[in-house]
């Protein structure tokens, strides 16, 4: 069993940066891949960055790409998301997931933990 907390959510204006914690539990931390999902009202969960077990290979959404950084500390079982130049658009509750094949998938559904999530509010 793997439990996941974010953290680092909060208020910023547009134009703002923001980076997001989620730290892991369990041993197997370095082999699962992780990912970030968000969530606005009234939308459906989207695929925000993910990268796999290694933390070299990364994937962005084209929402996010060249402003969003994903990277994976193995030795802290933590992954971050540096996001820069945000917008209102960007508004959401942020959440956290490991992945236990370490496919980094761009959907939901091949993660099989996740975090509570933390908000994320841009103001224009």
């Amino acid at each position: 069993q793997v439990q996941l907390v974010e953290s680092g959510g909060g208020l910023v204006q547009a134009g703002g940066s923001l980076r997001l914690s989620c730290v892991a539990s369990g041993r197997t931390f370095s082999s699962y891949a992780m990912g970030w999902f968000r969530q606005a009202p009234g939308k459906e969960r989207e695929f925000v960055a993910a990268v796999r077990w290694s933390g070299i290979s990364r994937y962005y959404a084209d929402s996010v790409k060249g402003r969003f950084t994903i990277s994976k500390d193995n030795a802290k079982r933590t992954v971050h998301l540096q996001m820069n130049s945000l917008k209102p658009e960007d508004t959401a509750v942020y959440y956290c997931a490991a992945d236990s094949a370490g496919r980094a998938s761009r959907w939901s559904t091949g993660y099989d933990y996740w975090g509570q999530g933390t908000q994320v509010t841009v103001s224009s």
